[in-house]
């Protein structure tokens, strides 16, 4: 998504800067600006790329040096329980990291990219929307927990003197690095995947939610969250049109809620002794049997937005993945 939002906001101005750090792939950008873009040399060398880490204040208080606006998208997402304190120390402490920079100096606005995961549970029959309460019950993950409590962090900035927006996506769609994320639903489905399970959640396209930040930076709006979904549809649906869109086949067996157990286990014994990388974790696990339904109602008010499809997101985004299928091993 943080590409993406290069990508549109290099339409729009001729001067951004960006933060990577001193191991990250900043061709990893360049290759999505040239999906987009028959000659993507202009718009990619408007960006300043700073070194700075969002664990280190000092870099970011360099890094935000004559900044008026700051977009804050970076974050840790896994469902792995090892990978928990990363999480509070990049979602959490690094959002902490990038409030007081942003306090400091004096930033005039800030939008927070959070997650749905991040939002109170609904009662049944009813629509989450942005004013439900948070509880931590059990089927909180770790990046759920991580999410909210960088979320109160946004919050404390606010308290202080801070003008910020938060968003909450919902499960995101596009193109990107197919064996992390969002991006890689694609990845299962091309490799073949025979389950489902009967959750339901939110979904978006990355584009709808880069033009709901930028509308949310421009417009007269702070101190506030929005969600951003375009549409709720059960993982099985999902799934179909993915398959559809890439030629596989649809997955056709329910996952019981003992066979998924059986399965996280079985992944968890191979992890213990055999060294394997989890690919179904118990968080993950509970995600996925969770039904809820978004509302978008607030961020349509007050945006005016009309949402991509999902089924054409999902097609497009097909399309992008065919470019170049090798990266998904």
């Amino acid at each position: 998504m943080g590409s993406h939002l290069l990508l549109e906001l290099s339409r729009q101005h001729d001067h951004i800067r960006a933060i990577h750090r001193p191991l990250s792939n900043t061709q990893n950008v360049y290759r999505l600006f040239s999906l987009y873009l028959d000659d993507p040399e202009p718009q990619y060398h408007k960006i300043e790329w700073v070194l700075a880490d969002v664990t280190d204040i000092d870099s970011l208080l360099d890094a935000m040096e004559g900044v008026e606006y700051v977009y804050h998208t970076a974050a840790s997402v896994s469902f792995n329980p090892g990978d928990r304190q990363k999480m509070m120390n990049n979602n959490v402490a690094g959002t902490a990291n990038i409030v007081n920079a942003c306090l400091e100096k004096k930033i005039r606005k800030m939008v927070y990219v959070s997650s749905t995961a991040a939002l109170g549970s609904a009662p049944e029959g009813e629509e989450t929307t942005e004013n439900m309460l948070w509880t931590n019950h059990k089927n909180r993950s770790g990046y759920s927990i991580s999410k909210y409590n960088a979320e109160m962090e946004v919050w404390r900035g606010i308290a202080e003197g801070l003008d910020a927006v938060i968003v909450n996506p919902s499960i995101i769609i596009g193109p990107g690095d197919w064996n992390r994320s969002s991006s890689y639903l694609f990845t299962v489905v091309w490799k073949g995947i025979r389950f489902y399970t009967e959750g339901v959640t939110g979904y978006v396209d990355v584009r709808d939610v880069v033009r709901c930040m930028i509308d949310l930076m421009l417009k007269d709006i702070r101190n506030e969250r929005f969600i951003i979904s375009s549409e709720n549809l059960s993982y099985r649906r999902a799934f179909e049109m993915i398959a559809e869109a890439l030629g596989k086949r649809p997955p056709r067996i329910l996952a019981t809620s003992l066979l998924i157990a059986l399965a996280w286990r079985l992944d968890w014994v191979a992890n213990v002794f055999v060294g394997k990388t989890r690919s179904i974790t118990k968080d993950a696990v509970k995600s996925s049997k969770i039904k809820v339904h978004f509302s978008n109602q607030k961020i349509r008010n007050a945006t005016g937005i009309k949402f991509i499809p999902i089924d054409q997101s999902i097609k497009e985004t097909a399309g992008f993945f065919f470019q170049n299928p090798a990266q998904a091993n």
